[in-house]
């Protein structure tokens, strides 16, 4: 007995640095763990390694100018916050985005859910050691960023979907490969759950890793797929619908217990929801135009395709310092793929946002590292961070 005691007086607790280089970190994320043998009592979270400033530079750009910003904040999620930046000026603007046009970003916003859960999952399956499902989900991402690049010239930072509609009409025969792609994701989607989802070393490193409960993730201010987790029925699209969301059928899968097996699951669901409704977008695309008619947007004047010098000046100003927004103040939150993305806008009668405040899903996720990963052991935080689904351009803007 007093060999023990000697023992656990020399035990001392050792200060382990996680990151910000290490592979696992998803992002330049330091944890400075307290561990005491393997296990974590404390986990403190450091960020600011990838900080930019976008808020600040959002405020000096007129409104057209801080759209690409958007796309370099979840790097992985583009075109969902161009959505929610988009929605909030023409909510400001009080102004309606044509039929066909919901329809569109509905298409790209789903897209981009499935593109965010699939690097989700095979980052996550390779963290903690399996390789083939990394090869075969990106195998069909390149499939969709070829979506990406048809529609607006870019695979990634596309700046399609803009205040007032999208940047231009889907080209002719991207509908039949993209129904051609969803009737085939879903044999691919099979394939990686026979490798992970019964597999025993699979399940062994999620079950019961990084649990949470209901009220944590409320006073934690949790959404998306952790906060559904813990089996709260509680999505964007479906509590607060916009844009076409709210005619169209699809469920909200919801978790048991919170844990990072619950949140693994959920997200090959909603892949396969995601699937549902593209394809319901495909069959009811409307027919007309992609842009709203009034191209000077806040004004009353209608877009004269006659050429003279008035309208030629007219053009050069809205190109050179845009629109102006004469309403106070609005905040617009959308179903991202990593939970709810928030954007509030103030204008002071301008052509410049006089405040921008971004709310990331991300930044509030990380946050709860502490409490989701005390006593558990260091192989667990690779677990629990590839769980939680954190890109760190949105984190640490």
């Amino acid at each position: 007995m007093s060999q023990k005691n000697n023992l656990l007086k020399k035990i001392k607790v050792f200060n382990l640095n996680f990151g910000p280089q290490h592979p696992a970190a998803h992002g330049v994320l330091r944890l400075v763990l307290e561990i005491v043998g393997e296990k974590i009592i404390y986990c403190d979270p450091h960020i600011g390694l990838l900080h930019r400033g976008t808020e600040k530079l959002i405020e000096s750009k007129n409104y057209i100018q801080s759209l690409p910003y958007f796309d370099r904040l979840d790097y992985v999620s583009m075109m969902s916050q161009e959505h929610a930046y988009s929605l909030s000026i023409e909510t400001l603007l009080k102004i309606n985005i044509t039929k066909r046009a919901k329809y569109i970003r509905v298409i790209f916003c789903e897209i981009t859910r499935i593109l965010n859960h699939l690097m989700s999952l095979t980052t996550h399956a390779l963290d903690v050691g399996a390789l083939t499902p990394f090869l075969w989900g990106f195998e069909e991402r390149e499939k969709l960023m070829e979506l990406y690049e048809r529609v607006s010239g870019a695979r990634m930072h596309a700046s399609y979907i803009r205040p007032g509609g999208v940047f231009k009409d889907i080209p002719k025969g991207l509908v039949n490969d993209l129904y051609i792609f969803i009737q085939n994701l879903s044999s691919r989607i099979n394939e990686m759950e026979e490798l992970l989802t019964t597999n025993r070393i699979w399940k062994q490193r999620l079950l019961n890793i990084g649990i949470i409960s209901k009220t944590t993730c409320l006073n934690y201010s949790f959404t998306g797929v952790i906060l559904r987790s813990t089996g709260i029925t509680w999505d964007l699209r479906k509590s607060i619908p916009y844009e076409m969301y709210k005619n169209i059928n699809f469920n909200i899968p919801i978790g048991s217990i919170g844990d990072c097996y619950d949140r693994y699951l959920l997200r090959i669901e909603e892949i396969r929801q995601c699937l549902i409704i593209i394809e319901n977008c495909i069959v009811n695309l409307p027919k007309g135009n992609v842009k709203i008619e009034n191209y000077k947007i806040s004004s009353s004047l209608r877009y004269s395709f006659k050429t003279s010098m008035e309208n030629v000046i007219h053009h050069f100003k809205l190109c050179s310092e845009g629109f102006t927004i004469t309403e106070n103040e609005i905040y617009i939150g959308i179903e991202a793929p990593k939970g709810e993305f928030g954007i509030y806008l103030v204008s002071d009668n301008t052509n410049k946002p006089y405040r921008c405040k971004i709310r990331p899903p991300g930044f509030f996720h990380l946050q709860g590292m502490d409490y989701f990963s005390k006593n558990h052991l260091i192989a667990d935080v690779v677990t629990i961070i590839g769980s939680l689904d954190i890109v760190f351009g949105e984190i640490d803007r």
